[in-house]
């Protein structure tokens, strides 16, 4: 069946002032969200491109992507929310010179502050509603716990014990404390258990996964979430991958994460211990077996090879994967600039690197430095980013919600927008139901963009 997929991605915030003047970090959001809604200080807004931009838990800016049928189109919304968010940067450090304050905002897609708090990067994947839900949520536990290997954005640890500095494969391994859950704060999990579709319940439910990392790379976010639908189209078809079950998923995670060696190896209930690799290994075994009845799975198919090249380049040599992968990529940075300084890991210039790997300020941020050397692989261009900060995905409900928010921004109408319905507020109200996340069509809305266009004729 086709697939809805999204990314709802928490960004660090940061204000570092030019004097001593401290400022709310409230504030600071206030003016990046002023420079998409202007005239108005909002909390949650839905955009033109069909996306949801809002205030999330701790003051974190986030942005949930609009609908997506297609792994590359998900690839190239995720990457506009960070161009939308890096538009706003100059609009609000304006705001604040008008204020007699100079300094510099900064916005990390990262999973971390100084303080050890985590924020997150959420994945949703639209499910079938007869498929037997924790089933298949018991057949991922152990791919999402061993998918790090690849999707991790890596992270310098600095112990308060005073031992030296470790450097881990996730940023959010060690906040996870259980398998599953319906809390997405007070109880951090592997997979989110909480029913809510966004779409008609007698048809469809959302997986949704919080234990993973935000990706700088493009390749990286390709490969985690075109993995993640292979296996679950698999599980889906009645699929089963036996003998996976870890003794204590939740261990196993945060043992994963801290041996960037991938030579760690973690217990089974059956008591034998298997790699990362070796786990990985066997779900690619399944999904390749899987894909060879089905021909006309073209971009599934490209996802296994990748898949494979890259458990077999982790095997050898990690090193190989600089360009493709956050935490290898990372690693390599932070090792040049220790070589090339003569300093340690516990230097604080190493810290400041970890961060600024992060930064969506394309001209301060690290990642963004090899990517203008072309030193990143690259899986989507930057005219299709461009495109997607105002035009939604032509072939889910988001163009239906985008088209609808444009009209009513035109016409200077009040409005509420969510992810199922669209809402006229006034003297004369109307509400829209969209339950469908396919459907990119909705002959009343059509009727009010044409009142535009005969307005602007």
């Amino acid at each position: 069946m086709r697939r809805i997929f999204g990314l709802e991605c928490e960004y660090g915030l940061t204000f570092s002032p030019s004097g001593r003047v401290y400022l709310p970090i409230e504030k600071i959001l206030g003016y990046i969200f002023e420079g998409l809604i202007p005239n108005s200080w909002p909390s949650n807004a839905f955009l033109t491109n069909g996306a949801r931009f809002y205030q999330d838990t701790g003051c974190h800016p986030e942005y949930s992507t609009p609908e997506c049928d297609d792994i590359f189109e998900l690839v190239i919304h995720e990457k506009a929310g960070e161009r939308i968010l890096e538009s706003c940067l100059p609009m609000a450090e304006q705001r604040l010179r008008e204020e007699g304050l100079e300094g510099d905002i900064y916005i990390l897609k990262n999973n971390t502050d100084s303080l050890g708090n985590t924020y997150g990067c959420h994945e949703n994947f639209l499910m079938r509603r007869d498929v037997d839900f924790w089933k298949v949520a018991e057949q991922l536990i152990p791919f999402f716990v061993t998918r790090q290997i690849f999707s991790g954005a890596g992270n310098v640890v600095n112990d308060t014990r005073g031992k030296p500095p470790r450097y881990v494969l996730s940023q959010r391994a060690r906040h996870i404390h259980e398998k599953t859950s319906s809390s997405t704060t007070s109880s951090r999990s592997i997979i989110n258990t909480r029913d809510e579709p966004h779409a008609d319940a007698e048809r469809y439910r959302r997986l949704h996964i919080i234990l993973g990392d935000s990706n700088m790379s493009e390749f990286a976010v390709y490969l985690k979430t075109g993995t993640t639908d292979l296996v679950l189209s698999m599980l889906e078809e009645k699929g089963v991958v036996p003998g996976m079950t870890l003794e204590d998923p939740v261990g196993a995670i945060k043992k994963i994460s801290r041996d960037s060696t991938l030579q760690e190896k973690v217990k089974l209930e059956d008591g034998r211990e298997l790699s990362a690799l070796e786990i990985q290994r066997t779900y690619l075994d399944k999904a390749a077996d899987f894909l060879r009845s089905r021909p006309e799975e073209k971009q599934k198919a490209d996802v296994c090879r990748e898949w494979e090249r890259v458990l077999n380049a982790l095997e050898d040599d990690p090193m190989q994967l600089v360009r493709e992968i956050d935490w290898v990529t990372k690693k390599w940075l932070i090792q040049s600039y220790v070589d090339r300084k003569g300093c340690g890991w516990d230097d604080p210039r190493v810290a400041m690197i970890d961060l600024q790997y992060h930064d969506v300020n394309r001209k301060r941020g690290l990642y963004y430095m090899l990517q203008a050397r072309n030193e990143t692989v690259r899986v989507v261009d930057d005219q299709a980013i461009e495109r997607a900060i105002s035009v939604p995905p032509q072939s889910t409900r988001a163009k239906v919600r985008g088209d609808f928010v444009r009209f009513a921004r035109a016409r200077n109408r009040v409005y509420t927008v969510d992810w199922t319905y669209l809402k006229l507020n006034g003297y004369w109200e109307e509400t829209i139901l969209c339950m469908d996340p396919f459907c990119a069509f909705n002959h009343r809305v059509n009727e009010l963009l044409a009142q535009v266009s005969d307005t602007s004729a």
